[in-house]
């Protein structure tokens, strides 16, 4: 397990026998590749991960980005390992090759980078919002903004950033202030200020474009007057050669508990005449349009939760094989000698734990990324509408499940290395910081709760929900008829109708108008929402380790039993817990709204 960061079994095991990614190859877009050359850039992202990123990431944490004399500065080793990324052409996997990309399968591609985040989340941020910032600028920008700004965002000559946060509004978008003024050239001068803006100045690459939510002048008020901006930290000139400095000021840098090597930002726009800005999109539809990139962005967390996660769970496992320690329950010889940790139960659950929530939010995260090419490239518009739905519904729990349960497997690492786990000794501690953001950026838990719940699963009449929905039972009836899985089905069963059962309660009193009522509890929806979607995946998972048990499969039967009794952990210990929220949830449980500000 090359530097711990992920167990290339079980990768392999997901993409080629879960998910099935060989499938894609029969696309246009992907008939160059084989499974050779899919495997040959996993293993050359595992390469980089651990030989350019891992090496650096503890001296990113102890050395974050300063603000001197107005600049950043930071370790030289986060330029070095960012210059091999872009050289080796990992920067933009799954971009075009005529963009220098290497035209990778969705899922691929995210595992690629995925394994760059478990290495090392910090110096892997600035590439991945570059990435994302283009790709937004490459659906909603105009031909001359492709070229003349997202392509040297894909060679990673130029970086990128998306700015939304104001200090005063938050997450509340619809109240920022920051303003653009059209001029008679036809860009825009930008004035107003934005904060916890990761990778917002640095001295990595030649240029950072910033993507910018501002307002227009007259635009409507809330989120309906939104529009969306390209500004670029350095003018570009029509002949593609760089100009002045623009408008845009670093006011200071923010100090975080974990993710201490991305910087995080606050920026002025516009401190003299004004910040030069791009329309993207159509005026006051940029909130519409950002959300490409904020979607994007959200499922990259979830990949970031689940390998911090991972990595953690990996080094909590070596060192309960290494550490010796206490001798069995039974053994009442204080002369005989110790035993490893992973003997005792108690530590043997905790592991099984992260095993469940870090292989299983895995899961999650792939099965969004095969959604991405479905959408894009199933043979059926049918198919492709249908993928985009789930992909859509499932957005939120991609997010926000690996958020919680893959945060949740980090503090069980610590606690596995006991204090020792609390010391920087080991880098455990350190995980849990770096993961600990996860839960809060790109849109909090509750705010993901309100989305699925309000939105997501009424959307197209809930054509998409009945849909997921169906596909879960359809696992179920085929997991009966293995004598292994029937209890973990009948729990799996058990919890989808409880959770049917919510939806349908909460939906009925949305019609009656009870919508702050419906929704109070959105966050806990999301919670058992999750559960069910992530149990059906371990369901999957074990249906796929039992035919490879049979000789089906190419992993070892050790790993393949793994697979099974993660499944019935996860079927007792996590899906038992949905039928008491779900109870909640059926009752539209009000305690925290009927609580005055007073009593608290």
């Amino acid at each position: 397990m090359q530097q711990k960061i992920i167990n290339p079994q079980d990768l392999a095991f997901q993409l080629y026998e879960l998910h099935n990614v060989e499938q894609f190859l029969s696309f246009d877009r992907y008939c160059d590749h084989s499974r050779e050359t899919l495997q040959s850039a996993l293993d050359l992202a595992l390469k980089v991960a651990a030989e350019e990123f891992a090496p650096h990431a503890r001296l990113v944490d102890e050395n974050e980005p300063r603000f001197e004399n107005g600049r950043v500065t930071m370790r030289p080793e986060v330029r070095k390992a960012l210059d091999v990324l872009r050289d080796t052409g990992l920067m933009a996997a799954g971009q075009d090759y005529e963009l220098g990309g290497m035209q990778l399968p969705a899922a691929v591609a995210q595992m690629c980078v995925g394994m760059l985040k478990g290495a090392n989340v910090g110096t892997q941020g600035y590439a991945g919002l570059t990435i994302a910032a283009a790709n937004l600028i490459m659906v909603q920008g105009s031909q001359e903004q492709k070229a003349r700004f997202a392509e040297p965002m894909m060679a990673g000559r130029f970086f990128g950033t998306m700015c939304l946060t104001e200090s005063h509004a938050g997450s509340s978008l619809g109240d920022l202030r920051t303003r653009a003024e059209p001029q008679v050239d036809g860009t825009y001068r930008l004035f107003g200020s934005k904060i916890y803006i990761s990778g917002g100045d640095h001295e990595l690459s030649e240029n950072i474009i910033h993507m910018v939510l501002a307002r227009l002048p007259g635009a409507p008020l809330g989120v309906k007057g939104i529009s969306l901006f390209l500004v670029p930290k350095i003018l570009v000139n029509e002949d593609d050669s760089l100009g002045e400095r623009n408008d845009v000021a670093l006011a200071g840098l923010i100090h975080k508990m974990g993710y201490r090597g991305t910087t995080s930002t606050m920026l002025n726009f516009g401190e003299k005449d004004g910040a030069v800005g791009y329309l993207v999109g159509e005026a006051d539809k940029g909130l519409a349009a950002m959300f490409h990139m904020m979607n994007e962005a959200r499922i990259g967390v979830g990949l970031g939760s689940v390998m911090l996660g991972y990595t953690g769970y990996l080094h909590a496992l070596e060192y309960a094989r290494e550490r010796h320690q206490g001798r069995p329950v039974g053994e009442k010889n204080p002369g005989t000698p110790q035993v490893p940790l992973i003997r005792h139960g108690d530590i043997r659950r905790m592991l099984l734990a992260q095993k469940a929530y870090v292989e299983g939010g895995l899961a999650l995260c792939l099965q969004g990324a095969m959604w991405v090419d479905e959408k894009k490239f199933a043979a059926s518009e049918d198919q492709r509408n249908l993928a985009a739905g789930l992909l859509d519904l499932l957005t939120p729990v991609i997010k926000s499940w690996p958020s919680r349960y893959c945060l949740e497997a980090n503090s069980l690492a610590i606690q596995v290395h006991g204090g020792y786990g609390y010391t920087r000794e080991y880098p455990v501690e350190q995980f849990y910081r770096d993961n600990r953001l996860n839960a809060i950026h790109e849109g909090t838990h509750g705010i993901q709760g309100i989305d699925l719940l309000n939105r997501k699963v009424s959307v197209a009449g809930g054509r998409f929900y009945q849909e997921l929905m169906g596909r879960i039972e359809a696992t179920i009836g085929d997991a009966r008829q293995e004598s292994r899985l029937v209890e973990s089905a009948g729990r799996l069963e058990q919890a989808m109708k409880a959770i049917k059962e919510a939806t349908d309660v909460i939906n009925h009193e949305k019609t009656e108008g009870n919508k702050e009522k419906a929704l109070a509890n959105a966050t806990l929806y999301l919670d058992a929402f999750g559960q069910v979607v992530v149990g059906w995946l371990w369901l999957r998972q074990a249906l796929k380790a039992i035919a490879g048990l049979a000789g089906k499969g190419e992993q070892t039967p050790a790993f393949y039993q793994g697979k099974i009794k993660a499944c019935e952990y996860f079927a007792r210990y996590e899906l038992s817990g949905v039928l008491s929220t779900a109870e909640l949830l059926k009752a539209v449980d009000s305690t925290a709204l009927e609580i005055l500000e007073d009593q608290f």
